[in-house]
């Protein structure tokens, strides 16, 4: 499995603004800079992050960005989702198993039905809470 760089941006700027103060904002030039991350992809990928309720903005000279709710109730796994969509390791942990040749008799499918499992469990524990710590 291997992130997006898109979700990968999407963490970091997370957690940058995960750490601000309460009632600070940041803008998308101190995220920008601060993560090295280019300033016109930063703002498309905090617009879906701002749609999906991961952040909430903030308009004017004085706008920025900060969490929609607290950093212990946003997950990787749902910065991950927000930006990539559901997190699969292998086409046989879909569901459908339309592409699966061999669904009945495969050796292999419980093995990466658990390894799903144990991956999206993992992202799923980590929140942006106490990063530092």
């Amino acid at each position: 499995m291997k992130l997006s760089r898109k979700a990968d941006y999407a963490l970091r700027a997370v957690a940058y603004v995960a750490r601000l103060e309460k009632g600070e904002l940041a803008s998308i030039g101190q995220i920008a800079t601060a993560q090295s991350i280019p300033r016109e992809f930063l703002a498309k990928i905090l617009n879906e992050l701002t749609r999906t309720g991961i952040l909430v903005s903030f308009q004017g000279i004085t706008g920025g960005y900060r969490l929609a709710r607290p950093a212990g109730n946003i997950s990787f796994l749902d910065v991950i989702e927000a930006m990539d969509g559901p997190v699969k390791i292998n086409l046989c942990v879909e569901g459908s198993h339309r592409d699966c040749t061999d669904e009945k008799g495969c050796e292999i499918r419980p093995f990466f039905v658990k390894q799903q499992k144990q991956i999206t469990g993992a992202l799923k524990k980590q929140t942006f809470s106490g990063l530092n710590t």
